[in-house]
């Protein structure tokens, strides 16, 4: 590798004995506005399909599968956020359980090591709440548990490549199995922020998207600047894999706080909704923000607080500059003879949210 030129910086993790360093793009100013909600009818450019049902179940999942499962060849990886111990609103693992089962040809569950200390920032730690959690049905690998390996960030602003796990190059193709829900940094975690984040490593790549080298705080870059990088590794992921990969996003237990959060997560209070699959990251991720705008004030009032005040639909912004997807869609109803729908009909007469306890543990201390 290159030594970095003046108008870069090295970023060099804290707390660990580290001599790798990393090549980063000239550091520029984030673009603002990732407050402000860009109504469809604003929006230009092609649309891409995005496929619904408000079927929240196995069969569900396995359906909106069966639509976009034409693009994973060969070894399949699952990223799937897999939860701190005993987190309450993953999704449930009986459900993926069975779409692994009768859709599926021996995936693997892939997930990287966290940057804060917890549950799984070493991999040791990891594979236990992993057990703990139920995701044993399948093989787990931990791609940054023998290290790690750079990936081109395509027309990147803050980075020319992205520290990940180094097993990622070991597949094929990825299916991006998210729980969408709201985020404290992100406002939002949809399919973005899962490979955004969980495709990078634990200790040199989400530091280079949480943590200016030149403080102590781990958590120093925020609002759009944090939106821009985390954007910026989600697309050395999807531009690793290119036609090999695929999307599905579930709207269920969608609390203002992280899987990251656990047991410590805030109550839900938004109304399930449904599952979303699609070939187009932007399209999806535009998708669920677009149904969550369209609820009732009653109903969105936290997510969309949690959402904006992050200033989160810089992802959304950020993915469509870089060239990432469409943030305009055809959405298909999957329920109702695959007719074209709009975010709106998506939400008539949404049942308040109440627990169907589908992700208890039945072992939980």
């Amino acid at each position: 590798m290159q030594e970095p030129s003046e108008t870069e910086f090295v970023f060099i993790p804290r707390k660990m004995n580290i001599k790798m360093t990393l090549e980063v793009c000239v550091m520029e100013k984030a673009k603002e506005g990732g407050e402000i909600y860009v109504p469809y009818d604003q929006r230009e450019g092609n649309e891409s399909i995005v496929y619904f049902t408000r079927d929240l179940s196995a069969e569900g999942l396995k359906k909106v599968y069966r639509k976009i499962r034409s693009s994973l060849k060969g070894k399949i990886a699952v990223k799937l956020h897999t939860g701190e111990q005993y987190g309450p609103n993953i999704v449930p693992r009986s459900w993926v359980k069975e779409l692994f089962a009768s859709e599926m040809d021996h995936p693997t569950i892939v997930e990287t090591n966290t940057f804060y200390e917890g549950d799984r920032d070493t991999t040791e730690k990891h594979r236990k709440t992993i057990e703990v959690n139920g995701w044993d049905f399948a093989p787990v690998d931990i791609m940054d548990e023998e290290g790690t390996e750079n990936f081109p960030v395509p027309n990147g602003k803050w980075f020319s490549s992205m520290s990940m796990g180094s097993h990622m190059s070991n597949y094929d193709s990825m299916l991006v199995l998210t729980h969408f829900k709201g985020h404290t940094m992100g406002g939002f975690g949809g399919s973005n922020k899962n490979i955004g984040i969980g495709c990078a490593d634990g200790k040199i790549g989400k530091g280079m998207i949480h943590q200016n080298p030149e403080t102590n705080d781990i958590w120093s870059i925020q609002k759009e600047e944090f939106m821009e990088r985390m954007t910026e590794s989600s697309a050395a992921t999807v531009a690793h894999f290119g036609k090999n990969i695929a999307f599905i996003n579930v709207m269920r237990n969608m609390s203002v706080s992280c899987d990251c959060e656990g047991r410590r997560a805030e109550k839900v209070v938004t109304p399930n909704v449904g599952i979303l699959a699609s070939l187009d990251i932007l399209a999806i991720d535009q998708a669920c923000v677009d149904i969550v705008f369209s609820m009732k004030e009653e109903e969105r009032h936290a997510l969309v607080e949690r959402i904006t005040s992050r200033h989160g639909l810089r992802q959304l912004s950020y993915m469509k500059e870089m060239g990432m997807g469409n943030d305009r869609y055809v959405l298909i109803d999957l329920d109702n003879e695959e007719k074209r729908i709009y975010p709106g009909d998506c939400v008539k007469d949404l049942k308040p949210f109440e627990d169907d306890h589908q992700g208890d543990y039945p072992n939980q201390e």
